[in-house]
């Protein structure tokens, strides 16, 4: 159990992986709550969906550093289902937490609480247009850093580098831009040697930033917004969706059993 904003949040056993079970309401107040607290060391945060955990049922190593996650949130309408149909004893949200708009809830409810961000991930370009686009929706939010590293493995004098600028800037909150896994596993690492909140925050940048279009609602409602971003990027996504799909449906039967 995790200690929530006004109480406990559940967390339920999926493909083998622990994912906190509650509405995206809860979840944002979890994120201010811990990201505004005097925590003792970094948090870890993950947007768990159907292709995170078919992953993770093929890298140990990857479902490990899950399992040791401070919060996993169901980010796929997939894992709702699966987890309401495998815990029918569990009073279980119907809803997923978005990333992209858990991203936006927590930039906006954060402003009273003059919440610090860093934005870590994508391109220059897409990070100057974030920015831009934050602070006109939300005028009070403070972006304390921005940094868009290298699209290869950091070398160790970069990574000090890195951790350096974001301790300076006394983020509470920093999120993570890097595509899964990978942001997966830096959330992870920098959680592991700095005290602040950290969240794999998927593609999040590129649809505030106006550089990807997001599902139209009702195909996110329904669970079938992977045929949307199947159809915009058929090239990049379909042997995650014919895959991970099919993957992920066996790893939470095989978990289940």
């Amino acid at each position: 159990m995790v200690t929530g904003a006004t109480g406990t949040l559940t967390v339920v056993s999926c493909a083998g992986v622990p994912i906190t079970a509650c509405t995206p309401a809860r979840a944002t107040q979890e994120i201010i709550r811990l990201s505004t607290s005097e925590l003792e060391r970094g948090v870890d945060v993950h947007l768990c969906n159907a292709y995170t955990l078919a992953l993770a049922d093929k890298d140990a190593r990857f479902k490990a550093m899950l399992q040791r996650a401070s919060i996993n949130f169901a980010d796929g309408k997939s894992v709702i289902w699966a987890n309401k149909l495998l815990h029918r004893d569990r009073q279980i949200s119907g809803d997923r937490v978005y990333g992209p708009d858990l991203f936006l809830d927590v930039f906006d409810q954060g402003q009273e609480h003059g919440l610090q961000h860093y934005l870590l991930g994508s391109t220059p370009e897409v990070l100057a247009k974030l920015q831009t686009e934050l602070l006109r929706r939300y005028p009070k939010a403070e972006i304390v850093g921005a940094e868009s590293p290298p699209f290869r493995d950091l070398w160790p004098s970069e990574r000090k580098e890195s951790c350096l600028r974001i301790t300076e800037s006394k983020a509470q909150l920093v999120w993570i831009g890097l595509g899964t896994p990978k942001q997966d596993i830096e959330a992870s690492w920098l959680a592991n040697g700095q005290v602040a909140v950290f969240i794999a925050v998927g593609a999040a940048f590129d649809f505030v930033a106006g550089e990807k279009k997001q599902a139209p609602t009702w195909m996110q409602r329904n669970g079938v917004e992977w045929l949307f971003r199947l159809a915009t990027e058929p090239r990049r996504l379909w042997r995650r969706y014919l895959f991970g799909n099919a993957r992920f449906l066996r790893a939470a039967c095989r978990r289940s059993a």
